[in-house]
């Protein structure tokens, strides 16, 4: 298909491109966006790793894949990924060094939108501990696969909400406060932009491209974990108020994915990197996030945090 081509239509992936030999891996594919995600890009011929938490629900969800698709039953692989612990993301990507050849995708989808007393099993605050710090240990421990598959991509799921964080709150990452926790789930969506524009300043002569994208207002189980914890009147009744209107207003999980999608298959991105996209084409992002002191700062306290400097050094 020639470069010059558009993928898309409106919000849509209209190409029928194949992913013939590709090896994709999809974070939280287990439900929404991210598994019809996952049963698109296995119509497309790829071969897909599921990396999720339950192995049970991830079963099931290959299960739904291989009824969907009528795929052989090797396309579709199912490993454990706990986000929120750094042992399990080392655990997982060792895995997938020691077995795997080839990594062409990597779609890092999983999120939460949770209340931010909780923690991650490293002391993590919830929200940025398993929305940007589980993924920037992922993708620098898969980070040299991935460059021998070259060319390659990296697909980071965002959101709009992003633009509600102002900027990145260094003295405060870690702080518990029930109140904040729809603030800290926004600075982890900067978080993941800011994450992207570092990396590609990495990844330059790589032939490696990285995209940041926002997968618009989507009807799925994220919703549930921003109440999670949290019994306050208020948010009870936000929470059963907003049901019915996400239910008619919100774009189901299957128009979610497309702009996961457009990223990880049209031809028309091969020389494009480090860009926020909506709706299937280029956005505009916050003013936060553009500071790239602030990706730079941000990549360099998360290689600290994760104990990556650490890591390197001892490799």
């Amino acid at each position: 298909m020639p470069t010059n081509t558009r993928s898309a239509s409106g919000s849509w992936v209209r190409s029928d491109i194949k992913l013939t030999g590709k090896t994709v891996i999809i974070t939280g594919a287990n439900t929404g966006i991210g598994l019809e995600t996952a049963i698109d890009l296995v119509k497309r011929e790829a071969r897909v790793i599921i990396a999720c938490r339950s192995l049970e629900r991830g079963g099931d969800a290959k299960n739904r894949i291989l009824e969907e698709t009528n795929c052989d039953e090797e396309k579709v692989v199912v490993k454990q990924l706990d986000l929120s612990s750094f042992e399990s993301v080392r655990k997982f990507a060792a895995d997938v060094n020691a077995s795997e050849e080839r990594l062409d995708i990597l779609i890092n989808n999983a999120g939460i939108m949770g209340s931010s007393v909780k923690k991650t099993s490293d002391g993590f605050e919830i929200n940025v501990g398993v929305n940007h710090l589980g993924h920037f240990l992922l993708t620098n421990l898969l980070l040299d696969l991935i460059k021998r598959s070259a060319p390659a991509r990296i697909v980071v799921v965002s959101s709009e909400a992003h633009k509600q964080a102002k900027r990145i709150q260094w003295d405060k990452l870690n702080t518990e406060n029930s109140s904040s926790s729809f603030g800290k789930y926004a600075e982890s969506k900067l978080m993941n932009i800011l994450f992207v524009k570092e990396l590609v300043v990495r990844l330059e002569g790589t032939n490696v491209s990285a995209y940041a994208l926002h997968p618009g207002a989507v009807q799925t189980d994220l919703w549930n974990h921003m109440f999670d914890g949290d019994v306050s009147c208020w948010r009870s009744c936000l929470r059963c108020c907003t049901y019915p209107i996400r239910r008619v207003a919100f774009k189901t999980a299957v128009h979610g994915a497309q702009t996961s999608i457009y990223c990880a298959i049209a031809t028309e991105l091969a020389n494009v990197s480090g860009k926020y996209f909506s709706d299937c084409k280029i956005a505009s992002e916050s003013s936060a996030a553009k500071k790239l002191e602030d990706a730079k700062r941000l990549w360099e306290v998360s290689e600290e945090l994760t104990g990556l400097t650490l890591t390197q050094q001892t490799t």
